[in-house]
């Protein structure tokens, strides 16, 4: 390179700077503290699944076709030779037999986003739990809400199009449940699936809000979720050092940056592993789609478990109101699902009123010192949890034997009991733990003394 290029390239730099302060946005990020606690990963763990998806799903996308035109398979896999299907369900088995590291990019893919809406959901149940919701990251909260809704709406999406028995018994479900819609659910089920089911156009529409909306609503969600987060500073445990008027813990560079890319390839070794050696949706099995048939033990993906169960477990009513008929599958399948991301969204609204607390919060919480909280959530993940074993009814009658009605009829009981009885026991148990504390006080707390890992730095925080 000649000395004049050297001279004009550095002069460039600076008068793009002069302009638009890059160096000094730059600088400041790059000198952001994050504090030191594994839990903070978890939400790093649902971004790395996140693009890890990207990056498989671009693969994939070469060879899918998203076609419901019939045709004769004459592919790799010989149970199904000369077996009529959709174009969706041949290039899936194309994908999963014939393209070179296509099966394995197809489990990466799959496992990754079932890690994905997990890790979402453990992320924000530290959140809840820790209190990190309130003041001023409220609008974080109802983000990260609504990264689970659209992780899960993908999630299903994904899952419906190879046009497999199982995930055809799935789209079935969720025709019946969009009809159950009063005054509009008609418009909405032509709308999606293009006419009666089991449609023409559902596999299509279902492909562009896969790879396209879905995704492009992600992307952006998690930069503005980044982008406040860094504007805001981080929430923190209390500890030595630890103020609402400081950030401890390690630089993004280089220290947390060495620390979460080391976090990323272990995320992607794992999903690899399991993809290499845990079979998971062989379509192969189930065949492709035929409306009239419906595979015995059909399960969903787990993340819509609770769903299903709450369709099996729902009593048979039937209502009319207003001259419209309200049918079964509304209440579960469309109520419960609206009333419980709704309370999500507006819970930070929610207890800062019933507790008369507006102030702005930067240490978090421990459980055990919101024991009102703290059961309310145990109580709401107990009723979940139950909704999806129920998704299982008949498996679980199977397995063990049992009547499926006397195991539907349990989780019936279960579910309007468990969820008080775990309240109550978790409020009790912090209450008690509390009670410990103030009676046998640590000469040196965990949270008094830290527990840091690396290096630590403050960073001063005057203003948020």
């Amino acid at each position: 390179m000649s000395r004049r290029r050297r001279m004009v390239l550095p002069q460039v730099a600076r008068w793009i700077d002069n302009r638009l302060g890059a160096s000094r946005v730059a600088r400041t990020t790059l000198n952001k503290i994050f504090p030191d606690h594994w839990s903070f990963m978890l939400g790093e763990i649902a971004l790395y699944c996140f693009v890890i998806l990207l990056l498989t799903g671009v693969y994939l996308t070469f060879f899918f076709v998203p076609g419901s035109k019939e045709v004769v398979y004459n592919g790799s896999y010989g149970p199904l030779q000369g077996v009529e299907m959709s174009q969706a369900f041949e290039s899936t088995l194309r994908i999963s037999f014939d393209v070179r590291a296509g099966l394995v990019m197809r489990q990466i893919h799959h496992w990754a986003a079932l890690v994905f809406i997990a890790a979402i959901i453990a992320h924000l149940m530290r959140i809840f739990f820790t209190g990190a919701f309130r003041r001023p990251r409220e609008i974080n909260w109802m983000i990260g809400v609504s990264l689970l809704v659209l992780a899960i709406a993908n999630g299903f999406t994904g899952y419906s199009l190879p046009d497999d028995l199982l995930s055809g018994t799935g789209l079935r479900i969720a025709y019946s449940v969009v009809l159950s819609v009063p005054v509009v659910g008609t418009w909405i089920a032509f709308l999606i699936f293009g006419g009666d089911f089991p449609g023409t156009d559902v596999i299509t529409r279902f492909f562009v809000i896969h790879i396209l909306i879905v995704p492009a609503a992600i992307a952006g969600l998690l930069v503005a979720h980044l982008g406040i987060l860094i504007r805001q500073k981080h929430s923190q445990f209390a500890g030595k050092g630890r103020t609402n008027t400081n950030v401890v813990g390690a630089r993004l560079w280089p220290t947390f940056m060495a620390k979460t890319l080391g976090l990323f390839f272990i995320v992607f070794a794992v999903l690899a592993a399991l993809a290499g050696l845990a079979q998971i949706n062989p379509v192969w099995i189930w065949g492709p789609f035929e409306p009239a048939a419906v595979s015995a033990g059909s399960q969903p993906d787990w993340y819509v478990g609770w769903l299903e169960g709450s369709l099996r477990l729902f009593p048979a009513w039937e209502t009319r109101l207003f001259g419209f008929e309200i049918p079964n599958p509304f209440y579960s399948g469309v109520l419960i699902p609206s009333v419980t991301f709704g309370v999500l969204y507006a819970w930070p609204f929610l207890e800062a009123r019933m507790t008369k607390d507006y102030a702005e919060h930067h240490i978090l919480d421990r459980p055990r010192d919101r024991p009102v909280r703290t059961g309310i959530g145990v109580a709401v993940l107990t009723f979940f949890v139950l909704l999806f074993l129920a998704g299982g009814n008949d498996v679980l009658a199977a397995r063990f034997g049992i009547s499926v009605n006397q195991i539907t009829w349990a989780l019936r009981i279960a579910v309007l009991t468990l969820p008080f009885l775990a309240f109550w026991l978790t409020h009790r148990l912090c209450r008690e733990l509390q009670a410990r504390e103030r009676a046998q006080p640590p000469a040196v707390s965990v949270l008094e003394r830290g527990r840091e890992g690396g290096f630590t730095e403050v960073e001063p925080t005057t203003t948020r």
